[in-house]
């Protein structure tokens, strides 16, 4: 794809927002709260943020500004600024490519929950064996999977601007004003401050090393870094853009999100379930087993049921359109294609991989790889072994290879970098440690060895 030609963003506007909802995702949705809820409430969603406004801040700048500067997708961005680090690319390129099948099956999930939902199913839904029956099933969710994958496919195949931008543009400000009505709602409930003292007020004493890199995992997997995303997204923001100030206000949506999600359920769980981590469940137990039994017993839970599954179907298809316009744009760039071609490509292959994710619960349920479901495995390759090395190399890359002032550079054409001693010091020396640390917690954490 030549880079005359290449699309971009038509602004700032529309740049944050997409951007913003592909950090936004099930991860701010589900997996937040439930961390939270786990490492001590307060003191979680305050180191947190500590790290956002760091170790969030300093990668996802650095990713940005790689895309910008090349005008490229990840594996020829890597390619162009020095030839020996084009693994890089690669690797980060794999990320999205098994991210995005499994991430459809379960946004089949949100969709084929709020179908339910608006057509007077909330009831059954709400019944032990509902999930459990679903997702065994053949038919069924290869049918919701199919449908998911097939909007978000029709979104990027219309292109930057009239697709991925004009619908962020509409999709986002949806998103969050519905976060904001049904976090009042949770909040206001009788008996609800119990549980928002908890979120909301840090207790020192809780604060632990697991604390701290639980908060960090989550970030990478609420932030889209390392994944070359906000590389494919920089490689279509326009050189006048403020680099600086776009990434600042993708962090406070993404944050925010996340902060909105936790008032939504946690105050809610602890109304109705008593809000022990058991009660706000790990994984889809909390969003598709726990959280309906939570609706059914509201007054008008029906409605506010409605609208959580349409709050999280945004979420979801936000963040995988940017998963599959980053796999698209990279075939455009390595195979020269056209994007329609490109965009055939990558829905035939997420179909085969999204299979065996469907069927891992259903007819290849006793199949198993190191023990864990095609889903579950592909969970963990990509989030907690590919995406960690991918940040690393990343760190080494810009911090001793094209060296922070390359960065800088490129930040300071759009407006004076406020953050830069920041953002050095964070990419050479910091990031790096604290990602080896996650990659090596995340792994012993998943034999057993050594629990988060």
């Amino acid at each position: 794809m030549n880079n005359e030609n290449r699309s971009s963003f038509t602004g700032k506007i529309g740049f944050v927002l997409a951007a913003a909802g592909s950090a936004v995702g099930l991860g701010n949705i589900w997996r937040f709260p439930y961390l939270a809820a786990k490492y001590g409430g307060g003191i979680f969603l305050l180191v947190y943020i500590v790290l956002a406004i760091t170790f969030g801040f300093a990668l996802m700048t650095a990713e940005i500004a790689i895309g910008r500067k090349t005008g490229l997708s990840s594996i020829e961005a890597f390619k162009k600024l020095d030839k020996r680090f084009s693994f890089i690319g690669y690797l980060g390129a794999i990320v999205p490519v098994i991210i995005l099948p499994y991430y459809s099956v379960i946004g089949g999930w949100v969709t084929k929950y709020l179908v339910a939902f608006v057509s007077g199913g909330a009831s059954a839904a709400a019944q032990d064996a509902y999930f459990g029956n679903f997702i065994s099933q053949t038919g069924e969710p290869i049918l919701w999977f199919s449908i998911f994958l097939g909007i978000t496919a029709i979104i990027v195949l219309c292109g930057v601007e009239k697709g991925i931008e004009k619908v962020s543009k509409f999709m986002m400000p949806v998103l969050i004003a519905l976060s904001i009505v049904i976090a009042v709602y949770s909040v206001c409930l009788p008996g609800a401050m119990e549980g928002v003292k908890y979120y909301l007020m840090p207790d020192f004493s809780k604060f632990s090393v697991t604390t701290v890199l639980a908060a960090m995992g989550q970030l990478f997997y609420s932030m889209s870094l390392a994944m070359g995303i906000m590389i494919t997204y920089g490689s279509y923001m326009k050189k006048d853009v403020s680099l600086e100030s776009s990434v600042t206000q993708i962090e406070i949506f993404d944050t925010g999100i996340a902060f909105l999600a936790g008032l939504m359920i946690i105050p809610a769980v602890f109304v109705f379930s008593g809000g022990t981590p058991e009660a706000l469940g790990k994984g889809p137990s909390l969003m598709f087993v726990t959280l309906p039994k939570v609706f059914e017993t509201m007054a008008g839970g029906t409605y506010i049921g409605i609208a959580f599954f349409l709050l999280v179907l945004f979420a979801a298809l936000t963040s995988s359109i940017s998963l599959m316009e980053t796999v698209v744009s990279i075939v455009c760039d390595k195979l020269q294609i056209k994007r329609t071609l490109s965009c055939l490509i990558v829905l035939a292959l997420s179909v085969v991989l999204g299979l065996l994710s469907t069927l891992g619960y259903g007819i290849w349920a006793e199949v198993k790889i190191i023990g864990l479901q095609f889903l579950d495995f592909f969970d963990f390759i990509s989030n907690s072994v590919l995406m960690p090395i991918v940040a690393f190399f990343t760190c080494v890359f810009v911090g001793y290879v094209i060296k922070p002032q390359s960065i800088i550079e490129e930040v300071e054409l759009s407006g004076k970098f406020k953050r830069k001693a920041l953002f050095n010091v964070v990419i050479k020396y910091l990031a790096p440690v604290c990602i080896i640390l996650i990659l090596v917690s995340s792994v012993l954490d998943a034999f057993g060895i050594f629990k988060i």
